[in-house]
């Protein structure tokens, strides 16, 4: 099994700015990316955002543990990468874009390379369902978050 990657894309009633604080915030995603069970910080940037954490995930057929490596570009951008873990690869990103009027489109972005061991459970329509839930999760949790105030 190769690659599995997916894109959701949302647009949010909540200036570029907020969109990025809430996503930018590792350490409280839980609480609204439905995938994500559990994140330990281990470094911080100068601006005391999360540069290093251990997160636990819920991949439908197993829990998927990383060690993740962030990088933010203000307001517009956020991307991380697998250090070590469960998988062979993972890469993620979010886009953020400024519609005005205090209107965000945020586009979430995973790469994962499951490995041969994991990606043996993610055969035929398993590999589907999958990625709806890893992508479509957190991009649907950060419109929630962001419109909720």
């Amino acid at each position: 099994m190769g690659t599995i990657r997916g894109e959701r894309t949302v647009e949010i009633e909540a200036p570029v700015e907020r969109v990025f604080e809430i996503a930018a915030d590792i350490e409280r995603a839980p609480s609204w990316q439905q995938s994500l069970q559990d994140v330990d910080v281990l470094e911080r940037d100068g601006e005391r955002r999360p540069t290093s954490v251990e997160t636990e995930s819920d991949a439908k057929v197993r829990t998927i543990r990383s060690r993740l490596r962030f990088a933010y570009d203000p307001p517009t951008a956020i991307t991380w990468d697998q250090e070590r873990g469960d998988v062979k690869a993972l890469h993620g990103w979010w886009r953020l874009e400024d519609l005005g009027g205090g209107r965000t489109r945020a586009t979430y972005g995973l790469e994962v390379d499951p490995g041969r061991m994991l990606g043996m459970l993610l055969r035929g329509p398993a590999e589907g369902k999958v990625r709806d839930f890893l992508v479509g999760g957190a991009a649907e949790g950060l419109k929630a978050r962001a419109e909720a105030g």
